[in-house]
């Protein structure tokens, strides 16, 4: 039986930190000033009911306007019902992949991420101690997969590489695992955790 995570991230959790963003490997990115970034939600649930400790991502679907095929957390922006970022984050992931909003149990939080999309992100951090039926949303996700929590938290399986983007050289995070290409602020929001767990 492998140990239960819970009191290891949830004292990770609690250190304090800094935001994240997007453009922190890009230290030359000039931000426009006065910039509005809209508050959003992401659920980095952690499954306990198989036998490893694992995180559930999704592949967006191909046909989306914005990141299509990317790997990502379930979660969206705040809607106006949304009571906080943590309720954004349930209800998109009860949206997205069929989560029931009260089986995750909410651990902690990361720093917020700043999305080159304008996003203001909050990684929720949750455990789910119960299986559940996967369903994921018709026509925005493709796909819905686990990766272990291990291979997430090692420092080691973390590369920075580059793509050109709008005519200049961008450097991100990627923390590949078997056929899933997982970078960018997913991959900087992971990498945030695996630095807190090893410290």
């Amino acid at each position: 039986m492998p140990a239960d995570p819970t009191d290891r991230l949830r004292a990770a959790l609690a250190q304090a930190g800094h935001q994240s963003s997007d453009f922190d490997l890009n230290p030359d990115t000039t931000l426009p000033v006065g910039r509005k970034l809209r508050p959003a939600g992401v659920l980095v649930a952690v499954s306990l009911a198989g036998p490893e400790p694992e995180v559930i991502l999704t592949k967006r679907s191909s046909a989306l306007k914005h990141h299509p095929g990317q790997i990502a957390f379930p979660g969206g922006k705040q809607d106006e019902g949304d009571r906080d970022t943590t309720a954004a984050a349930l209800r998109e992931a009860r949206e997205e992949i069929g989560l029931p909003e009260d089986l995750p149990e909410v651990i902690g939080y990361l720093p917020e991420h700043e999305t080159v999309t304008g996003f203001r992100v909050t990684p929720v951090v949750a455990i789910l101690r119960e299986q559940f039926r996967v369903v994921p949303e018709p026509g925005e996700v493709d796909e819905v997969f686990t990766t272990p929590l291990d291979h997430l938290l090692n420092p080691e399986n973390y590369m920075v590489e580059s793509r050109r983007w709008r005519g200049q050289r961008r450097f991100y995070y990627t923390v590949p695992y078997g056929p899933y290409y997982i970078w960018g602020a997913t991959a900087r929001m992971l990498r945030g955790l695996a630095e807190r767990v090893r410290e």
